[in-house]
C-alpha cells in the first residue's frame, strides 16, 4: 500500500430576471398608480471590514515584524485557543473552562464598532467561539478603553426577571434588579459585569454607517488582568447573542491570512449575508459553537483511507468544530496521520526534515519555491460540500528557512483529543455562510475582492 502511494503522490509533484411590464392608462392618473404601486426596499447588507490583528489597519500592526514572526504568534494563538475549547467542550459552559491567557493575549480578527449614544468607538475582537458581546465598562479598575454608561443616553439595564437573564447559567441578581453575569471569552479571557442594552453603530465597508437598537451585551467591570482589549464581538449563537437579533445569519470571507496590506476580510451580519451561494452542508449548534459534519478526506480526487466514524460527535465529546478563533486546523489523530503520511510521501524524497517544531512535520526549505506543484487536499462535508486546501492553507512559514503543515494532531498535553477544529487559514478564499435557522453552513471559493462591491 505504501508502495503504490508513494508512485502515486510522488508523481503529482511534478505534474434575478427583470421584467418591465407597461400598464396602458390615461397620462392623469399614472402619477397616481405609481404612487400606489413603490418600489419594493431592499435593506442594504450590514457589511463590515475584519481587521486581522496585524494588518495595517490594526493597533497592534508593527511594521518591524517579520511574516515568521507573525506565523509563529498566529501558532501560539492557536495552541492556547485549543485548550480552551476543550475545556468548554468537556464542561459546556465557558466559564468553567480553564484560560491560558499566557499565550493567548490577542485574537485574529476584530471589527471596529460604535456603541452608545452618542456613539464611542472600540476596537473588539471577533469570536465565533463565544456568544456575548462583551465591552468594558466604568467602574472597571485597571481597564483600558472604557465605556460610560452614564454617558449614554441609549443605555438600560436588564432587570433579573428578564427571559435574557434567566437564561444565562451564571448570573445573580443585585439589590438594585440588575443582572450581573459571568463570561468567560473563547479567546482566552474572562469578564463579568451588568447584562445591559445598548445602541451599536457599525461603519460599513461602503463607509456608511447602520445601527442596531437595544442590543444585549455584557457592560464588563471586572476582567482578569490579561484583558486589554475594550471588547469581544462574540458570534456564537445562543438566546443572549447578537446573532439570534440579527436574523440568525452572518457570513465572512477571509483572503490572504498574513498579508498585512489585505483589506478585503469582511463580515457580514444578518439579512444580507450570503448564506445561500456555494455548496451546503448540515450545520449544529452545540454549546455555543458551531459543529460540521466531515466525512473524507482526498488527496488530488484520491480518498484517503480514513474511517468517517472518527470524525462524528457522540453524547459528550467529539465532532468537528469550524472556528474563526484559531489559525491553524487540527484533526483527530487517525485523520492527521493519514494525511501526514500523504505528505512525508509526497515531500520526502526532495526535501530534508526540520524538527524544529515539536509534533509537527516540517521540512527545510520556502513554501512558495519548494511545494509548487504540491496536489490540492479537500475536505468532504455531508451534502457534497468542499474545501479545497491549497499551499498556503496547507501549510505554513514559522521560520524562514522552515515550513510545516499547518494541520496538526488534536493533542492537549501529550493525550489526543477526540474533536477536530478547522482554523482560518483552512478557509482561506472561501465565503462562509452560517444560516442557524436553517441549520445550515454554505462554503464558496471566492476572492474576497468581488464583494467589496
Amino acid at each position: 500500500m505504501a508502495a503504490a502511494l508513494a508512485v502515486l503522490f510522488c508523481s503529482l509533484i511534478f505534474t434575478p430576471v427583470t421584467i418591465n411590464v407597461a400598464i396602458p392608462t390615461p397620462s392623469r392618473h399614472r402619477r397616481l398608480i405609481n404612487a400606489a404601486i413603490p418600489t419594493p426596499y431592499k435593506r442594504k447588507p450590514l457589511t463590515i471590514e475584519l481587521i486581522h490583528r496585524d494588518s495595517i489597519r490594526s493597533p497592534y500592526h508593527n511594521p518591524n515584524e517579520s511574516p515568521a514572526v507573525r506565523v509563529q504568534r498566529g501558532m501560539n494563538i492557536s495552541i492556547g485557543r485549543l485548550s480552551y475549547l476543550q475545556a468548554k467542550i468537556r464542561s459546556q459552559n465557558s466559564y468553567e473552562a480553564q484560560f491560558f491567557p499566557q499565550i493567548n493575549k490577542h485574537a485574529l480578527f476584530y471589527v471596529n464598532i460604535f456603541i452608545g449614544q452618542p456613539p464611542v468607538p472600540m476596537f473588539a475582537a471577533m469570536d465565533t467561539g463565544s456568544s456575548l458581546l462583551g465591552v468594558q465598562c466604568s467602574p472597571c479598575p485597571g481597564c483600558s478603553r472604557i465605556f460610560y454608561p452614564s454617558r449614554s443616553s441609549s443605555y438600560a439595564t436588564l432587570p433579573c426577571d428578564s427571559e435574557k437573564c434567566r437564561y444565562l447559567r451564571h448570573a445573580y441578581c443585585t439589590p438594585n434588579n440588575e443582572c450581573i453575569y459571568l463570561q468567560g471569552y473563547g479567546i482566552g479571557l474572562s469578564s463579568s459585569g451588568i447584562l445591559s442594552t445598548e445602541q451599536l453603530t457599525f461603519q460599513t465597508s461602503d463607509e456608511g454607517t447602520m445601527r442596531v437598537e437595544d442590543a444585549v451585551f455584557g457592560c464588563g467591570q471586572s476582567t482578569n488582568e490579561e484583558f486589554a482589549l475594550s471588547g469581544v464581538f462574540g458570534l456564537g449563537f445562543d438566546r443572549v447573542s447578537l446573532v439570534s437579533q440579527l436574523n440568525s445569519s452572518f457570513s465572512y470571507c477571509i483572503g490572504r491570512l498574513y498579508d498585512s496590506n489585505y483589506l478585503h476580510n469582511k463580515l457580514i451580519l444578518g439579512q444580507g449575508a450570503i448564506i445561500d451561494e456555494g455548496d451546503a452542508t448540515p450545520l449544529q449548534v452545540i454549546g455555543g459553537l458551531y459543529y460540521v459534519t466531515l466525512e473524507a478526506i482526498s488527496v488530488e480526487g484520491i480518498m484517503l483511507d480514513i474511517n468517517p466514524s472518527i470524525f462524528r460527535r457522540d453524547d459528550t465529546d467529539g465532532g468537528v468544530i469550524i472556528d474563526t478563533g484559531t489559525d491553524s486546523t487540527w484533526l483527530v489523530k487517525d485523520a492527521y496521520e493519514a494525511l501526514r503520511d500523504v505528505v512525508i510521501i509526497t515531500v520526502d524524497r526532495s526535501l530534508m526534515r526540520s524538527y524544529s517544531e515539536s509534533n509537527k512535520l516540517c521540512y527545510y526549505g520556502i513554501m512558495s519555491r519548494d511545494l509548487a506543484g504540491f496536489p490540492t487536499v479537500r475536505f468532504h462535508f455531508a451534502g457534497g460540500a468542499e474545501l479545497a486546501l491549497e499551499i498556503d492553507s496547507m501549510f505554513h512559514q514559522p521560520r524562514t528557512d522552515t515550513f510545516c503543515m499547518a494541520v496538526n494532531p488534536t493533542i492537549i498535553d501529550d493525550q489526543h483529543m477526540k474533536y477536530s477544529l478547522i482554523g482560518t487559514r483552512a478557509q482561506q478564499n472561501y465565503n462562509v455562510g452560517y444560516d442557524i435557522g436553517r441549520k445550515q453552513m454554505t462554503f464558496q471559493m471566492t476572492n474576497c475582492e468581488f464583494l467589496d462591491d
